[in-house]
C-alpha cells in the first residue's frame, strides 16, 4: 500500500480532529495556488473568503464567519495550529464524542467571528481588519478540555511534567500579552474562542449540549446531498440443488473476515491508526474496497 493508500485510510478511519486536520492542509494547499503572491511574499484572501471587521460587509457575506476559520496567513501559522489542534483534539475526545468535537470547532469559530466584529465597532472604531485562521476555534477545544479536567498531566518535552490547566494558562497569557501589540483582531478571537469554550463545558456538564443544533444541521445535510439509490428489479434464479454445507462454509468465511475487521477497529479505537502493522493496514484497505 503507497502514501496515498495509507492518508487515504488514515483519513477513512480517522476522527473528526483528523479529518479537519486534512481540511485545513487541503485549503491550504488550494489557497497557495489561488491566494499567494509570490512576488510580495504573503496571502492576499478576497473579501468573500476572509472576516471583515466591517459588521455590514459580512452581512452580505455572511458565510465568511464560516469561510475565514479554514484558511492561514502562513505556512507556520497552519503548521502551530494544527500541532495544537491535534494534541487537544485527542485529549478533548478522550471524554468526549466526535459530533461534540465538530460542533464545538465550527460554534466557536463563528463565535470568535461575530466577538472580532463587535470588537472593532464599538472599540475600535474608525478601524477596520481581516482575519484568517482556526486559532479561535482550536482555543477552545483546549479550554474546554481543560476547564472539565485540569489537573490532567502532561509530559512536554524538554520541560517534564505540567498540568493541563498550566499549559493552557501559558497560552492564555502570550494572546493576553500581546493584544495590543499585533494582531489585536486575531488575539481578540482567540481568546473569544477560548471564553466560548469554557461556557461550553459548563453547560454540558448541567445538562446542555450546545452542538446537539449543529449534529441535527449536518446530519440532515448529509441526507439531502447524498444521492438517492434505485434500484432496478431483478429477477432472482435460485439453484436449489446448492449443497447445504457450501453455504455454511461461505457463512464461516464471512464471520471470520468480519471478525478481523471487528479486531483490527477496536485496535485503531484503542491505539490509533499508527499502531496497525503494514499486513493490517493492507487488510483493511482491501477490505475497504
Amino acid at each position: 500500500m503507497n502514501i496515498l493508500d495509507d492518508l487515504k485510510m488514515q483519513y477513512k478511519m480517522g476522527g473528526f480532529e483528523q479529518k479537519v486536520i486534512y481540511w485545513n492542509c487541503g485549503v491550504f494547499l488550494l489557497s497557495l495556488i489561488l491566494f499567494y503572491r509570490f512576488r510580495l511574499g504573503a496571502f492576499d484572501f478576497p473579501t468573500w473568503i476572509a472576516l471583515s471587521s466591517d459588521a455590514s460587509e459580512v452581512l452580505f457575506k455572511p458565510w465568511t464567519l464560516l469561510s475565514y476559520f479554514f484558511f492561514h496567513a502562513g505556512f507556520f501559522h497552519l503548521l502551530f495550529n494544527m500541532i495544537v489542534l491535534n494534541f487537544a483534539g485527542r485529549i478533548f475526545l478522550t471524554f468526549f464524542n466526535q459530533k461534540q468535537f465538530l460542533g464545538l470547532y465550527l460554534l466557536s469559530g463563528i463565535f470568535s467571528g461575530l466577538i472580532f466584529i463587535l470588537f472593532y465597532s464599538v472599540l475600535m472604531m474608525g478601524r477596520s481588519s481581516a482575519i484568517v485562521g482556526a486559532s479561535g476555534a482550536i482555543m477552545a477545544i483546549l479550554v474546554a478540555t481543560a476547564t472539565y479536567s485540569p489537573f490532567m498531566n502532561l509530559r512536554l518535552l524538554l520541560i517534564g511534567n505540567v498540568k493541563l490547566w498550566q499549559f493552557t494558562f501559558v497560552i492564555l497569557l502570550l494572546d493576553l500579552i500581546q493584544i495590543f501589540t499585533e494582531n489585536t483582531g486575531g488575539h481578540v478571537a482567540h481568546l473569544a474562542g477560548a471564553f466560548f469554550g469554557f461556557i461550553y463545558v459548563k453547560l454540558l456538564v448541567s445538562g446542555t449540549d450546545l452542538s446537539k443544533g449543529v449534529s441535527f444541521i449536518l446530519d440532515k445535510l448529509v441526507t439531502f446531498l447524498r444521492p438517492k439509490k434505485t434500484t432496478p428489479f431483478k429477477k432472482v434464479h435460485r439453484n436449489y440443488n446448492v449443497k447445504q454445507n457450501q453455504s455454511a462454509s461461505k457463512i464461516v468465511t464471512k464471520d471470520k473476515t468480519q471478525q478481523q475487521i471487528d479486531d483490527i477497529l477496536d485496535k485503531i479505537s484503542k491505539s490509533g491508526y499508527d499502531s496497525l502493522t503494514k499486513e493490517e493496514k493492507e487488510f483493511l484497505f482491501k477490505a475497504g474496497k
